[in-house]
Protein backbone atom coordinates (compact mmCIF):
# COMPACT_ATOMS: atom_id res chain seq x y z
CA UNK A 1 0.00 0.00 0.00
CA UNK A 2 2.48 2.60 -1.25
CA UNK A 3 -0.06 5.20 -2.89
CA UNK A 4 -2.27 6.46 -0.13
CA UNK A 5 -5.03 8.95 -0.60
CA UNK A 6 -6.61 11.48 1.78
CA UNK A 7 -9.92 13.23 1.47
CA UNK A 8 -9.79 15.85 3.14
CA UNK A 9 -7.12 18.40 4.47
CA UNK A 10 -8.43 20.22 7.69
CA UNK A 11 -6.19 18.76 10.70
CA UNK A 12 -6.69 15.04 10.42
CA UNK A 13 -6.51 14.86 6.90
CA UNK A 14 -3.03 16.61 6.91
CA UNK A 15 -1.82 14.57 10.14
CA UNK A 16 -2.54 11.21 8.44
CA UNK A 17 -0.98 12.52 5.48
CA UNK A 18 2.24 13.86 7.34
CA UNK A 19 2.09 9.87 9.48
CA UNK A 20 2.14 8.09 5.67
CA UNK A 21 4.33 10.08 4.05
CA UNK A 22 6.90 10.04 6.85
CA UNK A 23 6.46 6.00 6.41
CA UNK A 24 7.73 6.44 2.78
CA UNK A 25 3.84 6.71 1.19
CA UNK A 26 3.16 8.45 -1.75
CA UNK A 27 0.17 10.51 -0.37
CA UNK A 28 -2.28 12.08 -2.50
CA UNK A 29 -4.24 14.70 -0.29
CA UNK A 30 -7.48 15.78 -1.66
CA UNK A 31 -10.19 18.57 -0.77
CA UNK A 32 -12.67 20.41 -2.14
CA UNK A 33 -11.69 23.63 -0.64
CA UNK A 34 -8.21 23.93 -2.23
CA UNK A 35 -7.36 27.04 -0.07
CA UNK A 36 -7.58 24.62 2.68
CA UNK A 37 -4.82 22.02 1.66
CA UNK A 38 -2.45 25.21 0.85
CA UNK A 39 -2.87 26.53 4.92
CA UNK A 40 -2.36 22.88 5.80
CA UNK A 41 0.51 22.01 3.97
CA UNK A 42 1.88 25.54 4.95
CA UNK A 43 1.36 24.70 8.44
CA UNK A 44 3.11 21.46 7.90
CA UNK A 45 6.34 22.68 6.73
CA UNK A 46 6.47 24.77 9.97
CA UNK A 47 6.13 21.82 12.07
CA UNK A 48 8.36 20.10 9.74
CA UNK A 49 10.93 22.66 10.52
CA UNK A 50 10.41 22.73 13.85
CA UNK A 51 11.30 19.11 14.12
CA UNK A 52 14.91 19.48 12.25
CA UNK A 53 15.49 22.58 14.53
CA UNK A 54 14.86 20.13 17.44
CA UNK A 55 16.98 17.63 15.45
CA UNK A 56 13.83 14.98 15.89
CA UNK A 57 14.71 14.54 12.12
CA UNK A 58 17.50 15.72 9.33
CA UNK A 59 16.62 18.64 6.77
CA UNK A 60 16.77 15.65 4.30
CA UNK A 61 14.10 13.86 5.90
CA UNK A 62 12.05 16.66 6.30
CA UNK A 63 12.37 17.59 2.67
CA UNK A 64 11.04 14.11 1.88
CA UNK A 65 7.66 13.99 3.90
CA UNK A 66 7.05 17.29 2.45
CA UNK A 67 7.60 16.50 -1.32
CA UNK A 68 5.80 13.20 -0.75
CA UNK A 69 2.78 14.81 -0.29
CA UNK A 70 0.65 15.89 -3.29
CA UNK A 71 -2.43 18.32 -3.28
CA UNK A 72 -5.29 17.55 -5.74
CA UNK A 73 -7.64 19.51 -7.20
CA UNK A 74 -9.91 16.29 -8.10
CA UNK A 75 -11.01 12.47 -6.95
CA UNK A 76 -9.51 11.02 -10.30
CA UNK A 77 -6.16 11.52 -8.80
CA UNK A 78 -6.46 8.59 -6.98
CA UNK A 79 -6.86 6.19 -9.70
CA UNK A 80 -3.43 4.72 -9.10
CA UNK A 81 -4.36 4.82 -4.91
CA UNK A 82 -3.70 1.48 -3.19
CA UNK A 83 -5.79 3.09 -0.03
CA UNK A 84 -7.72 5.97 0.23
CA UNK A 85 -8.40 7.51 4.17
CA UNK A 86 -11.47 10.07 3.88
CA UNK A 87 -10.91 12.45 6.90
CA UNK A 88 -14.08 14.78 6.46
CA UNK A 89 -17.23 16.32 8.33
CA UNK A 90 -19.17 13.95 10.71
CA UNK A 91 -22.20 13.51 8.15
CA UNK A 92 -22.81 10.08 6.49
CA UNK A 93 -24.58 11.86 3.72
CA UNK A 94 -21.98 13.50 2.31
CA UNK A 95 -19.31 11.04 2.96
CA UNK A 96 -21.51 8.05 1.43
CA UNK A 97 -21.46 10.14 -1.79
CA UNK A 98 -17.87 10.71 -1.87
CA UNK A 99 -17.66 7.34 -1.62
CA UNK A 100 -19.56 6.02 -4.20
CA UNK A 101 -17.52 8.79 -6.76
CA UNK A 102 -14.55 7.00 -5.00
CA UNK A 103 -15.58 3.93 -6.20
CA UNK A 104 -15.78 4.51 -9.88
CA UNK A 105 -12.21 5.92 -10.05
CA UNK A 106 -10.54 3.53 -7.94
CA UNK A 107 -9.06 0.03 -8.79
CA UNK A 108 -10.95 -2.99 -7.69
CA UNK A 109 -8.43 -3.74 -5.31
CA UNK A 110 -7.66 -0.64 -3.15
CA UNK A 111 -9.10 -0.06 0.17
CA UNK A 112 -11.63 2.76 0.85
CA UNK A 113 -11.70 4.06 4.43
CA UNK A 114 -13.18 6.63 6.93
CA UNK A 115 -11.66 7.84 9.54
CA UNK A 116 -15.05 8.53 10.95
CA UNK A 117 -14.97 8.95 14.95
CA UNK A 118 -19.26 8.00 15.79
CA UNK A 119 -20.60 6.86 12.51
CA UNK A 120 -21.36 2.93 11.93
CA UNK A 121 -19.41 1.37 9.26
CA UNK A 122 -21.46 -0.99 8.29
CA UNK A 123 -23.65 1.95 7.45
CA UNK A 124 -21.48 3.68 5.07
CA UNK A 125 -20.26 0.36 3.53
CA UNK A 126 -23.72 -0.98 2.82
CA UNK A 127 -23.89 1.69 0.43
CA UNK A 128 -20.93 1.03 -2.01
CA UNK A 129 -21.45 -1.71 -5.11
CA UNK A 130 -18.24 -3.83 -3.21
CA UNK A 131 -18.81 -3.32 0.87
CA UNK A 132 -15.69 -6.02 1.33
CA UNK A 133 -13.35 -3.59 0.82
CA UNK A 134 -14.50 -0.81 3.10
CA UNK A 135 -12.93 -0.57 6.50
CA UNK A 136 -13.03 2.45 9.42
CA UNK A 137 -9.45 3.52 10.18
CA UNK A 138 -9.78 6.07 13.07
CA UNK A 139 -7.21 8.06 14.22
CA UNK A 140 -6.60 10.38 17.22
CA UNK A 141 -5.71 14.26 16.88
CA UNK A 142 -3.46 15.07 16.16
CA UNK A 143 -2.54 11.92 14.07
CA UNK A 144 1.29 12.23 14.23
CA UNK A 145 1.62 12.28 18.30
CA UNK A 146 -1.26 10.29 19.28
CA UNK A 147 0.17 6.40 18.78
CA UNK A 148 -3.42 5.01 18.77
CA UNK A 149 -5.86 3.85 16.11
CA UNK A 150 -8.76 2.01 16.16
CA UNK A 151 -9.61 -0.61 12.99
CA UNK A 152 -13.02 -1.16 12.63
CA UNK A 153 -14.39 -3.71 10.21
CA UNK A 154 -18.14 -3.54 9.58
CA UNK A 155 -20.54 -6.54 9.15
CA UNK A 156 -19.64 -6.70 5.35
CA UNK A 157 -16.04 -6.29 5.24
CA UNK A 158 -13.76 -8.78 4.73
CA UNK A 159 -12.69 -10.89 7.17
CA UNK A 160 -9.19 -10.37 6.47
CA UNK A 161 -8.47 -7.32 5.80
CA UNK A 162 -8.89 -5.65 9.78
CA UNK A 163 -5.21 -7.80 10.08
CA UNK A 164 -4.05 -6.22 6.76
CA UNK A 165 -4.78 -3.23 8.37
CA UNK A 166 -3.28 -4.21 11.74
CA UNK A 167 -0.25 -4.98 10.29
CA UNK A 168 0.06 -1.74 7.83
CA UNK A 169 -0.60 0.83 10.59
CA UNK A 170 2.32 -0.69 12.79
CA UNK A 171 4.18 -0.45 9.84
CA UNK A 172 3.54 3.34 9.98
CA UNK A 173 4.73 2.91 13.57
CA UNK A 174 1.27 3.17 15.35
CA UNK A 175 -0.41 1.07 18.05
CA UNK A 176 -3.45 -0.27 16.20
CA UNK A 177 -6.69 -1.68 18.03
CA UNK A 178 -9.20 -3.79 16.25
CA UNK A 179 -12.62 -2.89 17.73
CA UNK A 180 -16.17 -4.02 17.00
CA UNK A 181 -18.76 -1.81 14.59
CA UNK A 182 -20.88 -0.39 17.63
CA UNK A 183 -21.20 3.76 18.56
CA UNK A 184 -18.41 5.28 19.93
CA UNK A 185 -16.45 2.13 18.73
CA UNK A 186 -14.21 1.55 22.02
CA UNK A 187 -12.36 4.77 22.93
CA UNK A 188 -15.22 7.45 22.10
CA UNK A 189 -17.93 5.06 24.35
CA UNK A 190 -16.03 4.13 26.96
CA UNK A 191 -14.70 7.59 27.73
CA UNK A 192 -18.05 9.24 27.72
CA UNK A 193 -18.47 9.31 31.35
CA UNK A 194 -15.13 11.10 31.74
CA UNK A 195 -16.67 14.18 30.39
CA UNK A 196 -20.84 13.41 31.37
CA UNK A 197 -20.19 12.42 34.84
CA UNK A 198 -17.89 15.87 35.65
CA UNK A 199 -20.37 17.74 33.29
CA UNK A 200 -23.43 16.17 35.81
CA UNK A 201 -21.20 17.19 38.69
CA UNK A 202 -20.91 20.60 37.79
CA UNK A 203 -24.89 20.75 36.69
CA UNK A 204 -25.98 20.00 39.77
CA UNK A 205 -23.30 22.60 41.90
CA UNK A 206 -21.14 19.76 43.77
CA UNK A 207 -18.30 21.23 42.52
CA UNK A 208 -16.85 23.65 40.09
CA UNK A 209 -14.99 22.63 37.18
CA UNK A 210 -11.86 23.72 38.31
CA UNK A 211 -12.46 21.55 41.55
CA UNK A 212 -13.31 18.64 39.52
CA UNK A 213 -9.88 18.81 37.13
CA UNK A 214 -8.46 19.53 40.14
CA UNK A 215 -9.69 16.18 41.70
CA UNK A 216 -9.00 13.98 38.62
CA UNK A 217 -5.76 15.24 38.06
CA UNK A 218 -4.18 15.22 41.84
CA UNK A 219 -5.88 11.88 43.04
CA UNK A 220 -6.35 10.07 39.42
CA UNK A 221 -3.08 11.69 37.87
CA UNK A 222 -5.03 12.07 34.57
CA UNK A 223 -2.69 14.76 32.39
CA UNK A 224 -5.95 16.71 32.05
CA UNK A 225 -9.22 17.10 34.00
CA UNK A 226 -12.67 16.47 31.86
CA UNK A 227 -13.40 20.28 31.22
CA UNK A 228 -9.70 21.27 30.56
CA UNK A 229 -9.88 18.55 27.36
CA UNK A 230 -13.20 19.44 26.75
CA UNK A 231 -11.74 22.73 26.08
CA UNK A 232 -9.34 21.48 24.11
CA UNK A 233 -11.04 19.15 21.61
CA UNK A 234 -13.76 21.68 21.41
CA UNK A 235 -17.06 22.06 23.61
CA UNK A 236 -18.85 21.61 19.75
CA UNK A 237 -17.21 18.08 18.74
CA UNK A 238 -17.18 16.72 22.27
CA UNK A 239 -21.24 17.70 22.30
CA UNK A 240 -21.75 16.07 19.15
CA UNK A 241 -19.97 13.25 19.39
CA UNK A 242 -21.82 12.36 22.86
CA UNK A 243 -25.40 13.30 20.52
CA UNK A 244 -24.73 10.43 18.25
CA UNK A 245 -23.33 7.92 20.57
CA UNK A 246 -26.93 8.61 22.65
CA UNK A 247 -28.34 8.77 19.59
CA UNK A 248 -26.99 5.44 18.03
CA UNK A 249 -27.74 3.39 21.90
CA UNK A 250 -31.47 4.18 21.03
CA UNK A 251 -31.37 7.29 23.66
CA UNK A 252 -29.67 5.26 26.57
CA UNK A 253 -29.70 7.22 29.53
CA UNK A 254 -25.66 5.78 30.51
CA UNK A 255 -24.69 8.41 27.38
CA UNK A 256 -27.64 10.92 27.97
CA UNK A 257 -26.25 14.75 26.32
CA UNK A 258 -25.83 17.30 29.12
CA UNK A 259 -28.02 20.58 28.99
CA UNK A 260 -24.54 23.01 30.33
CA UNK A 261 -22.66 21.56 27.11
CA UNK A 262 -25.17 22.22 25.13
CA UNK A 263 -25.49 26.01 26.30
CA UNK A 264 -21.86 26.33 26.17
CA UNK A 265 -22.35 25.10 22.27
CA UNK A 266 -24.85 27.51 21.93
CA UNK A 267 -22.92 30.48 23.13
CA UNK A 268 -20.27 29.42 20.92
CA UNK A 269 -18.04 28.80 23.91
CA UNK A 270 -16.09 26.12 22.49
CA UNK A 271 -12.87 26.43 24.74
CA UNK A 272 -9.69 27.00 23.35
CA UNK A 273 -10.35 27.69 19.68
CA UNK A 274 -12.76 30.54 20.70
CA UNK A 275 -10.45 31.75 23.38
CA UNK A 276 -12.97 30.91 25.99
CA UNK A 277 -14.88 27.41 27.14
CA UNK A 278 -15.09 26.39 30.62
CA UNK A 279 -12.03 28.53 31.02
CA UNK A 280 -10.58 31.95 30.08
CA UNK A 281 -8.14 31.32 27.57
CA UNK A 282 -7.55 34.93 26.86
CA UNK A 283 -4.54 37.07 27.05
CA UNK A 284 -3.37 37.86 30.49
CA UNK A 285 -6.54 35.86 31.96
CA UNK A 286 -6.68 34.75 35.39
CA UNK A 287 -7.47 30.97 35.87
CA UNK A 288 -9.54 30.64 39.48
CA UNK A 289 -7.99 29.10 41.76
CA UNK A 290 -9.86 25.80 42.92
CA UNK A 291 -10.93 25.37 46.70
CA UNK A 292 -9.29 22.25 47.43
CA UNK A 293 -11.92 19.90 49.67
CA UNK A 294 -10.22 16.17 50.49
CA UNK A 295 -13.85 14.89 50.81
CA UNK A 296 -15.18 16.09 47.77
CA UNK A 297 -12.50 15.55 45.45
CA UNK A 298 -12.79 12.11 46.40
CA UNK A 299 -16.43 11.65 46.16
CA UNK A 300 -15.76 13.57 42.40
CA UNK A 301 -12.91 10.73 41.65
CA UNK A 302 -14.75 7.37 42.59
CA UNK A 303 -17.71 8.48 40.95
CA UNK A 304 -16.47 9.55 37.58
CA UNK A 305 -13.84 6.76 37.77
CA UNK A 306 -16.37 4.12 38.74
CA UNK A 307 -18.78 5.09 35.62
CA UNK A 308 -15.34 4.92 33.77
CA UNK A 309 -14.23 1.03 35.41
CA UNK A 310 -18.06 -0.33 34.77
CA UNK A 311 -17.92 0.97 30.79
CA UNK A 312 -14.65 -0.81 30.25
CA UNK A 313 -16.21 -3.69 31.63
CA UNK A 314 -19.38 -3.55 29.97
CA UNK A 315 -17.20 -3.32 26.46
CA UNK A 316 -15.31 -6.56 27.48
CA UNK A 317 -18.34 -8.27 28.32
CA UNK A 318 -20.01 -7.19 25.00
CA UNK A 319 -17.00 -8.63 22.93
CA UNK A 320 -16.41 -5.02 21.46
CA UNK A 321 -12.42 -5.27 21.97
CA UNK A 322 -10.46 -7.58 24.01
CA UNK A 323 -8.42 -6.95 27.47
CA UNK A 324 -5.40 -5.42 25.88
CA UNK A 325 -6.95 -3.64 23.34
CA UNK A 326 -9.31 -1.81 25.82
CA UNK A 327 -6.15 -1.58 28.27
CA UNK A 328 -4.25 0.63 25.25
CA UNK A 329 -7.01 1.86 23.57
CA UNK A 330 -7.58 4.17 26.93
CA UNK A 331 -3.97 4.39 27.39
CA UNK A 332 -3.29 5.67 23.84
CA UNK A 333 -6.27 7.19 22.47
CA UNK A 334 -6.91 9.14 25.13
CA UNK A 335 -3.57 9.47 27.15
CA UNK A 336 -5.48 7.63 31.02
CA UNK A 337 -2.67 7.03 33.51
CA UNK A 338 -3.68 3.31 33.36
CA UNK A 339 -5.94 0.44 31.93
CA UNK A 340 -9.36 0.61 33.28
CA UNK A 341 -9.48 -2.83 34.19
CA UNK A 342 -6.12 -2.80 35.76
CA UNK A 343 -7.85 0.09 37.70
CA UNK A 344 -10.59 -2.04 38.87
CA UNK A 345 -8.47 -4.67 39.91
CA UNK A 346 -6.24 -2.11 42.23
CA UNK A 347 -9.02 -0.17 43.84
CA UNK A 348 -11.30 -3.59 43.88
CA UNK A 349 -14.33 -3.97 41.85
CA UNK A 350 -16.30 -4.46 44.98
CA UNK A 351 -15.74 -0.79 45.84
CA UNK A 352 -16.67 0.18 41.52
CA UNK A 353 -20.05 -1.69 42.58
CA UNK A 354 -20.62 -0.40 45.85
CA UNK A 355 -20.01 3.74 44.64
CA UNK A 356 -22.63 2.94 41.50
CA UNK A 357 -25.13 0.91 44.00
CA UNK A 358 -25.16 3.85 46.02
CA UNK A 359 -25.61 6.43 43.05
CA UNK A 360 -28.36 4.38 41.88
CA UNK A 361 -30.19 3.99 45.04
CA UNK A 362 -29.94 8.18 44.86
CA UNK A 363 -31.13 8.99 41.47
CA UNK A 364 -32.75 6.05 40.87
CA UNK A 365 -31.65 6.42 36.82
CA UNK A 366 -30.89 3.64 34.34
CA UNK A 367 -27.66 5.49 34.14
CA UNK A 368 -25.95 3.98 36.54
CA UNK A 369 -26.85 0.34 36.32
CA UNK A 370 -23.93 -1.48 36.30
CA UNK A 371 -22.37 -4.08 33.69
CA UNK A 372 -23.99 -7.97 34.65
CA UNK A 373 -20.16 -8.06 34.34
CA UNK A 374 -18.79 -6.30 37.20
CA UNK A 375 -20.07 -7.97 40.13
CA UNK A 376 -18.64 -11.48 38.62
CA UNK A 377 -14.73 -9.51 38.00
Amino acid sequence: MKNVGIIGSGTMGIGIAQVAATSGCEVFLYDQNSAQTEKSLASLKKILNRLVEKEKISSQKSEDIFNKIKPCTELQDFKDCDLVIEAIIENKEIKTKVFQQLENIVSDECIISSNTSSISITSLSSELKNPKRFIGIHFFNPAPLMPLVEVIPGLLTEKTLAFEITALMESWGKVPVIAKDVPGFIVNRIARPFYGEALRIAEENIATPEQIDDAMRTLGNFKMGPFELMDLIGIDINFSVTKTVYADYFFDPKYKPSLLQQRMSEAKLHGRKTGKGFYDYSENAQQPAPEKDEELYQEIFMRILSMLINEAVEAKRLGIANDEAIELAMQKGVNYPKGLLQWGFDIGFEKVSETLQKLYEEYQEERYRQSPLLRRM
